[in-house]
């Protein structure tokens, strides 16, 4: 079959393409209508995984799973954008981790408006000024981002979603490398770069930013300096990149979660976060983990937090197996806050990855 042949039968199927993804979105209209009457949130994670565990499941190649949720992440990112304009918030600025993270979840169809820091990210959707927000929970080399622990303690908002993201670090420029005498970066992408940078940077400044795209900002102008920041910050802020991969670890991987004002429902694979506080007695963390070894609930993280309100006071961040809507996760957490001190549960939702 000749070239032009082949080209005719691909414009062929881009039509139907075409056609077909009109057709999705005249339907994607009808229930953002119905969604509106009824009050209900245009994001919805548990349809969101549904859609992408069905379409995995009818996808027979050549194109790989990557490929396909890719696609797919465009189309349900146009879909929302359909529905109602959704508005965004990340830690900023623009190519940072936190927009790289926000972009993977939602799109590039949706709004997105940077923040200076994660409390920002908070106050933004607390007011109503954002739908969602999307912050870093922890790190598979730094752990936990203590910050947005603790944001959770005063806030109302709920963990409406997750997601895990590979992080990559480069060494970025505009000079050569061995003129550079001052790294920047954010403290934990320091951290996880730390071997790499004494045996090929031995002497030089490391110096502690906001953000990965704010070093990229100082290294654009300042001479002899440098940033550790993703690919797409070169590309945005006109760097060289000096290095790639960089980080310490091949398992670099930092977990993110959606914030909102809505509750996830039930999918089957769910996930719990709650906090707690407990009474100052002898045995009283083993006490308040027994309700979940009775239930049969799997704990995947439990974090201690200083209080803040009183020394050697600590508050603890758990996750759990379950959505807080099924019988043994209820059962647990009821005999958990008749136990504690104090119960605060942040949200219920969808594995995923």
């Amino acid at each position: 079959m000749s070239l032009n042949r082949l080209r005719k039968e691909i414009d062929n199927i881009d039509k139907k393409i075409t056609q077909m993804l009109n057709l999705r979105a005249k339907v994607i209209i009808r229930v953002g209508k119905l969604k509106q009457k009824n009050g209900s949130s245009v994001y919805s994670p548990e349809r969101e995984r549904e859609v992408l565990k069905k379409i995995m499941r009818e996808n027979k190649g050549p194109l790989g799973k990557s490929a396909i949720e890719a696609i797919y992440r465009e189309i349900m990112s146009s879909s929302l954008s359909l529905e109602k304009p959704l508005k965004i918030v990340y830690m900023g600025p623009q190519a940072s981790f936190s927009h790289l993270a926000a972009l993977k979840k939602f799109g590039s169809q949706v709004g997105y408006v940077a923040c200076d820091n994660i409390g920002d990210v908070f106050l933004e959707v607390e007011r109503g000024a954002a739908d969602y927000g999307v912050v870093p929970i922890e790190n598979s080399i730094e752990g936990a981002i203590s910050y947005t622990l603790d944001m959770f303690m005063d806030s109302d908002l709920r963990i409406c979603s997750q997601l895990m993201l590979d992080v990559s670090h480069n060494l970025l420029s505009n000079g050569a490398k061995d003129k550079i005498k001052r790294v920047y970066s954010n403290p934990n992408v320091l951290g996880q770069c730390r071997i790499w940078l004494q045996e090929n940077l031995p002497g030089v400044d490391l110096i502690e930013v906001t953000s990965t795209t704010r070093a990229a900002q100082i290294a654009r102008r300042e001479k002899n300096s440098a940033c550790i920041a993703s690919v797409l910050a070169a590309a945005v802020y006109k760097l060289k990149i000096i290095a790639k991969d960089i980080e310490d670890s091949p398992h670099n991987i930092t977990r993110f979660l959606v914030i909102g004002r809505t509750l996830a429902k039930q999918t089957g694979r769910d996930k719990t976060s709650i906090l707690f506080s407990i009474k100052d007695s002898v045995g009283a963390l083993h006490d308040m983990l027994v309700p979940f070894k009775k239930c049969g609930i799997n704990l995947t993280k439990i974090e201690s937090r200083p209080s803040k309100k009183k020394a050697w006071d600590y508050y603890f961040f758990m996750d759990l197996e379950g959505h807080q809507d099924s019988p043994k996760v209820k059962k647990a957490l009821a005999e958990l806050e008749s136990k504690c001190k104090f119960l605060k549960i942040l949200g219920s939702y969808p594995i995923g990855e």
